[in-house]
């Protein structure tokens, strides 16, 4: 996994390690399933959640483990009273970064799949099984729910509206169809998460997304279902308004930085690739160390059944091949 901050590498390393001290041999022995929560106040809603979490899922033993993001409220000990494995972070960094921590924590745990899902149950833990099943099976490398295909609760027309332009821009940029950019039920092979540059504070759904299609990993989408949220508050699009409570506003500045996001991770994943037929050369010419540095979908495909850039059925089609090019630390 690359860095491009220094300063959230050292909160990583230093949570990373207090985590390994708080659970001894639990954190590098996890089972096969990660089922990674990122967590923000959500004292009421996390321990339901976890609660509701399947033990098994495809055969394959689970774990919760919830990255407590700086929060000023019971959220961890709620957790860790439900079942949770809990890394509480002491500063508050957002969404982005919170999983991207607990995607390290899960790979270098040894889980083999990673499932992401909210704190807020806003997700059916029933379909966990749906979307980690293509991964298991190797029919794709990462797989999300897809509330288009599925169903969800929400009257919000500005929200619906905005599912549909950002699935658009997404499927136009990458020339990948996708039909929900920003759903947040996932499954995915563990070593994908190490592979994809991922630096965004916050709104990572998009940056992992469009990483995932630009590094040539199959994707898939299966139909999902979102929920009401029923307890708390949404924490997304929080600007000097939020305490209005104005969905309008907070919908308007939500899109505004998710847009930011999607055009800038697209414009540094098209550089990336540009800069590949350049560097490719020098790593054929080079010795083999440079190349079994990284994990990507070429060197994943001689040991995960169905894994790398190749074509799938209708909601599991291929995305492009690209580079690595990586200029940042790697962990």
């Amino acid at each position: 996994m690359t860095y491009s901050n220094p300063a959230d590498q050292a909160i990583d390393d230093a949570a990373v390690q207090a985590f390994a001290q708080n659970y001894g041999e639990r954190a590098t022995a996890l089972p096969p399933v990660a089922i990674v929560i990122a967590a923000y106040n959500e004292e009421g809603a996390v321990g339901p959640v976890i609660e509701a979490l399947p033990e098994t899922v495809c055969g394959l033993a689970t774990v919760a483990i919830v990255v407590a993001d700086g929060c000023a409220d019971s959220t961890a000990k709620e957790a860790a009273m439900a079942g949770a494995m809990v890394c509480d972070v002491p500063v508050n960094r957002g969404q982005g970064a919170a999983l991207r921590l607990g995607y390290r924590l899960a790979r270098e745990g040894g889980a083999a799949y990673i499932v992401t899902t909210d704190a807020d149950g806003q997700y059916n833990p029933a379909e966990i099984e749906r979307v980690l099943a293509p991964v298991v099976a190797g029919e794709a490398d990462f797989v999300t729910g897809s509330r288009r295909l599925g169903s969800q609760e929400t009257k919000d027309a500005v929200r619906r509206a905005g599912v549909l332009f950002f699935a658009f821009t997404i499927s136009v940029l990458t020339g990948q169809k996708v039909s929900d950019t920003t759903f947040g039920l996932r499954a995915m092979r563990a070593e994908v998460t190490g592979a994809v540059q991922l630096e965004q504070p916050q709104y990572q759904a998009s940056e992992l997304l469009i990483g995932v299609i630009t590094h040539g990993y199959k994707l898939a989408e299966v139909p999902a279902t979102i929920h009401r949220r029923r307890v708390g508050e949404s924490k997304k699009g929080q600007n000097p308004l939020y305490g209005l409570h104005l969905p309008g506003v907070n919908n308007f500045f939500y899109g505004l930085r998710f847009a930011r996001v999607v055009y800038g991770t697209w414009w540094r994943e098209h550089q990336r690739k540009g800069q590949a037929p350049r560097t490719e050369s020098a790593n054929k010419a080079g010795s083999s160390s440079s190349r079994s540095a990284r994990i990507g979908p070429v060197d994943s495909a001689a040991t995960t059944k169905g894994s790398g850039p190749a074509s799938a059925d209708a909601t599991a089609s291929s995305a492009a091949p690209g580079g690595a090019g990586d200029r940042a630390k790697r962990t």
